[in-house]
């Protein structure tokens, strides 16, 4: 049985896509999914299961409380990679971002990235994940509104102290 990291994406967002995280742990329980934990409100859960199936969670959500969301499954050696890529592990946790891919962002033309940053903005590419440094806060940020766009591919965004977070719990265990 492996430990794996489901990233939802989209999910208790301006109240829509409501899932009730117990309600969701219970759905995964009696799906054959075992230790189902969760971390705050916004799709964060680690899990124990024979396969990482995106499409399986997500048909899970579809059925149980009906809309079919991303989700974006990781191994904690995607996780722990990631962690250790991270070229901002220096900043604070809610300044530093990870924009996950479930494939390898290839890009050629940064220019578009480049007119959006902010000068206290930093990012940096590696792998599958985008990694945004935003001292002034996402909130603020272009870059951050437009990741996934100037990428060509969907993201699942999560801030470091998030990821050390769903980092300790699979250890935890």
């Amino acid at each position: 049985m492996n430990t794996y990291i489901a990233l939802f994406r989209g999910i208790n967002v301006g109240g829509r896509n409501k899932v009730v995280m117990k309600d969701l742990v219970s759905s995964m329980h009696k799906n054959g999914f075992e230790d189902v934990r969760t971390y705050i409100q916004s799709g964060n859960v680690v899990f124990k299961g024979a396969n990482k199936s995106e499409s399986e969670i997500s048909s899970l959500v579809e059925t149980n409380f009906g809309f079919k969301p991303e989700v974006l499954v990781l191994t904690l050696t995607d996780l722990e990679r990631a962690i250790e890529n991270n070229p901002f592990s220096e900043a604070e946790g809610k300044a530093c971002h990870f924009y996950f891919c479930n494939q390898e962002i290839k890009l050629s033309d940064f220019e578009k990235l480049d007119a959006l940053k902010l000068a206290s903005e930093e990012y940096v590419i590696k792998e599958n994940v985008f990694y945004l440094h935003a001292p002034d806060g996402v909130g603020r940020s272009k870059l951050a509104a437009k990741v996934e766009s100037c990428i060509g591919l969907p993201v699942t965004a999560r801030n470091l102290n998030t990821v050390l977070k769903l980092q300790g719990m699979v250890n935890s265990n």
